[in-house]
């Protein structure tokens, strides 16, 4: 159906069950975030209020003109509106990405009301419309008011924190512990190997089983160590998929080398490929722990030296 196609009555339709989906689509970012994020939460109750009294006023003028019964078309029935998708789908909401959503909800609002006022005949309908369109555009101003005032007290900032904590808990805290066993545990089977054997597809091989293995074992050990009701930590499979697989990347970035058929290339090709590993995964530290950088740098390459020079006794006995 297109939007030159549709009667009056059938643009109030429109108007009706979009409000109710914005409404809803408010409401539902609120639940989703009331617990971590206040600030957000007020904000899109107070959308999903006045959504829902243009609603109401839309509902009695369509009962004066046009009766009781009101035809069902929505949104995506009418070619020219955005696909949203339910915010249910979504894993993680991030409070900044639902004001961004609301910005895009409120300037479409906006622009359908203008069209459909400016083709709407009936002066009742063609008033409602206009005014609805005019309040569309100073709820963009409210939002960005109320996200103004919520910056200068500060909730805006704590919203910010908050979600560089829960950022850090659900995916950099799993992702960082996968890549450290990653890159540090496969260390011992890989030169192990390499100095046992000096056959570099047999170390490839041996470096390869080292890092899915590890991979799966961690993944399901992250996934089953916490189901993140309590301690806020997300999605269990989600924390599962992250440490599973920097896990795995941890390990094949020092063993792919082995691919190359010169042993000594290929093995000093894979110290330098754990030198940068390391070095790596002493940034992150220093990044989102808020570790020292020498203090990240020394833990790190202590361990890393200590695994390696066990592999090196290993395989040369």
């Amino acid at each position: 159906m297109h939007f030159r196609d549709l009667t009056e009555e059938q643009l109030l339709a429109v108007a009706i069950t979009a409000e109710e989906e914005d409404a809803r689509i408010y409401r539902d970012f609120a639940q989703r975030l009331q617990a971590e994020f206040p600030a957000s939460t007020e904000l899109f109750r107070t959308m999903a209020a006045e959504e829902s009294e243009h609603r109401h006023r839309l509902i009695e003028l369509h009962q004066r003109k046009f009766g009781e019964h009101i035809p069902l078309i929505r949104r995506q029935d009418v070619q020219g509106f955005l696909q949203r998708r339910p915010a249910w789908l979504a894993t993680t909401l991030r409070p900044e990405k639902a004001r961004e959503e609301v910005a895009i909800m409120e300037l479409e609002a906006r622009r359908f009301y203008e069209a459909a006022a400016a083709r709407a005949t009936d002066a009742a309908v063609r008033q409602l419309l206009g005014d609805l369109a005019q309040e569309e555009q100073v709820h963009e101003a409210t939002a960005m008011a109320v996200e103004d005032q919520q910056s200068t007290e500060g909730r805006i900032h704590e919203e910010h924190t908050a979600a560089r904590r829960l950022f850090v808990l659900r995916f950099v805290q799993p992702g960082l512990a996968g890549l450290m066993d990653g890159s540090v545990s496969t260390l011992a089977p890989l030169f192990a190997a390499a100095f046992a054997t000096g056959n570099t597809l047999e170390t490839f091989k041996v470096g390869l089983a080292a890092s899915v293995g590890a991979g799966i074992s961690m993944g399901f050990a992250e996934a089953l160590s916490d189901d993140g009701k309590l301690s806020g930590r997300g999605a269990p499979f989600w924390r599962g998929v992250v440490c599973g697989l920097m896990t795995t990347i941890g390990g094949i970035g020092h063993t792919l080398p082995y691919l190359i058929r010169d042993f000594h290339v290929a093995t000093s090709i894979a110290i330098a490929v754990v030198v940068v590993e390391l070095g790596i995964i002493a940034w992150i530290r220093k990044r989102y722990m808020d570790t020292p950088l020498l203090s990240a740098i020394f833990q790190v390459v202590v361990g890393g030296v200590l695994v390696f020079l066990a592999g090196w006794l290993i395989g040369v006995s």
